[in-house]
């Protein structure tokens, strides 16, 4: 209920001005953390929360269903890299954006979740309060770093700090805290100014006698191969500098995509899943697999892992990771970016003339990949390339769950880090790409284009109307094949009927001109990069819709 009843509210009379609120702290504290935008829709439960607001510096958006608010929070964390910030409401507003924040656990992305509770002397008592859950908590506790219900307004600043420091100290994650509605108004002690954020963690580097190793073997290795992992994303020059010092090929998960540049010679890009690539891995004596999950999801679903027949290196900042899908020869458990770095300092100049046979096996590597790329799906092929010319070479690209960003996953070349956000890379919810592109717009001046299926974009629909609100210049591309293709061709496959996956569009260019957002309907693709230019040039979301062939 996000009405303002005065007969079912925990609303509080107006403080007086003795010191600060809880609330007020929090607002205070998050700016100290480098915050500036959080999501989420107000309720009658969070209206104590909210009066701490005006003044605080911080951008409030407001979504159109929880859900958004947690995506575009995990937008906005993967394009900036500080943790993406959402107000809940108490019982259904957790429940309604449980999925993204399983999501954003799924792929190591940070999210403060912020949520109201019951009053203290309810909870866990069942008197059927208003938005009441026997145990809230138990909503979250599958897919949160770390969980905490505030028990008194002075537990916040700790509280704070610890969730901070699990959000950047390590593998990153949601973490969830809940804070009981009769606390909100709760008086802190002393002003504002007294409430510091407190430092970051310096992370670990590894041992000298971990890299000792590690170069030696690298030094060594008559053809090494590097694996980039999304938990890499900070350290894309010290990994280029690193393939060059080795000579060798550089291949990305699909988190990692930008990393390193993909027009970088040495640079394979996201093609963990194609036979030559998987040869490539198999066969080298030793590789160096730096923040990656050798999961199934980094090599698009492919579900048997690499037989690899030299060393293997693993480096990661969670320990469990380090032997998770595989076991290595040496774990490094560190900050990924300390050890590339160290391992660039440890190891000799380049051979350029190496340099140049392995840019060469790499450039044939990608050639051979594309008759694995485009079987079933050649039509798809000139729109992935009208698209990498659309999109600006600083651009960031948004995906969900659709046909065509799955081609784009190997066959769109990107140049920076932060430049590839998707779902696709572990969880697999639809409705993603629309939100999370808001918050990654923004959170960054970059350009941004979400590509988004019409099955997928109906879970989330209603968020243009937020893109309208804050005049966002966002194309959004909706690939338009009549219903979830992808399922419908593994039917087909597995001579299963045709059941559920032929859907009912709606005209989606007149539903994004009923919310005030533009819109219009392509179908060739020469149309695609003239219509995402234009896009870029209003000040408001466009809506492209693309009638697949």
């Amino acid at each position: 209920m996000h009405g303002t009843d005065p007969q079912c509210t925990d609303q509080q009379p107006p403080r007086p001005s003795t010191g600060p609120s809880c609330a007020q702290v929090l607002m205070h504290l998050l700016r100290q953390y480098h915050i500036d935008t959080v999501f989420g829709i107000p309720g009658v439960h969070t209206i104590e929360l909210y009066r701490g607001l005006p003044g605080s510096g911080l951008t409030h958006i407001t979504p159109r269903h929880e859900q958004g608010a947690a995506f575009m929070a995990d937008g906005y964390a993967r394009a900036s890299g500080k943790p993406g910030v959402c107000f809940l409401i108490t019982g259904p507003g957790v429940t309604n954006a449980a999925t993204a924040m399983a999501q954003a656990w799924s792929d190591s992305v940070p999210m403060l979740v912020i949520s109201a509770v019951n009053r203290r002397e309810d909870l866990g008592m069942g008197r059927g309060r208003l938005h009441e859950l026997p145990r809230q908590q138990d909503v979250s506790r599958g897919f949160c770093i770390w969980q905490h219900t505030l028990t008194s307004a002075e537990q916040l600043p700790d509280v704070l700090a610890r969730a901070f420091q699990m959000m950047v100290g390590g593998r990153p994650g949601p973490v969830h805290i809940e804070i009981p509605v009769d606390l909100f108004p709760a008086p802190m002690p002393g002003v504002l100014t007294d409430y510091r954020a407190a430092p970051a963690p310096v992370l670990p580097a590894a041992s000298a006698d971990a890299i000792a190793s590690a170069a030696k073997w690298l030094s060594k290795a008559r053809n090494p191969v590097i694996l980039v992992g999304g938990g890499a994303q900070q350290c894309g020059a010290a990994c280029t500098a690193l393939a060059e010092k080795l000579a060798a090929p550089v291949f990305l998960s699909l988190a990692a995509k930008g990393i390193v540049d993909e027009r970088h010679p040495l640079c394979g890009g996201a093609n963990l899943s194609f036979s030559d690539v998987r040869a490539r891995i198999e066969n080298a004596d030793v590789v160096l697999a730096v923040a990656t999950e050798l999961a199934e999801t980094d090599r698009n679903l492919v579900r048997d892992n690499y037989r690899f027949s030299g060393k293997l290196i693993r480096v990661d900042i969670d320990p469990a990771q380090l032997v998770c899908n595989a076991t290595p020869d040496l774990a490094i458990c560190a900050d990924a970016c300390a050890v590339v770095q160290q391992l660039c300092d440890a190891l000799p100049a380049g051979d350029q003339q190496r340099q140049q046979q392995v840019a060469s096996d790499v450039a044939a590597l990608i050639r051979d990949c594309r008759n694995e790329w485009w079987t079933g799906s050649e039509e798809r092929f000139p729109w992935v390339q009208v698209l990498r010319e659309a999109l600006p070479a600083d651009g960031i690209l948004v995906t969900d769950s659709t046909q065509l960003a799955y081609n784009t996953n190997h066959a769109l070349p990107l140049y920076h880090p932060r430049s590839h956000i998707t779902c696709t890379t572990g969880y697999g919810t639809l409705g993603f790409a629309l939100p999370a592109a808001i918050g990654a717009r923004l959170a960054s001046t970059r350009p941004v284009v979400g590509l988004i299926g019409d099955g997928g974009i109906m879970f989330t629909l209603g968020e243009l109307a937020a893109a309208v609100e804050q005049q966002l210049p966002l194309p959004i591309l909706v690939w338009n094949n009549s219903g979830y293709g992808e399922i419908r061709d593994f039917m087909d496959e597995a001579a299963v009927p045709q059941e559920g996956v032929n859907l009912h569009a709606p005209d989606f260019v007149a539903l994004a001109r009923a919310f005030g957002a533009e819109g219009c309907r392509i179908d060739k693709p020469e149309q695609l990069s003239a219509a995402v230019a234009e896009a870029f040039a209003r000040k408001g979301p466009t809506l492209i819709e693309i009638t697949a062939p």
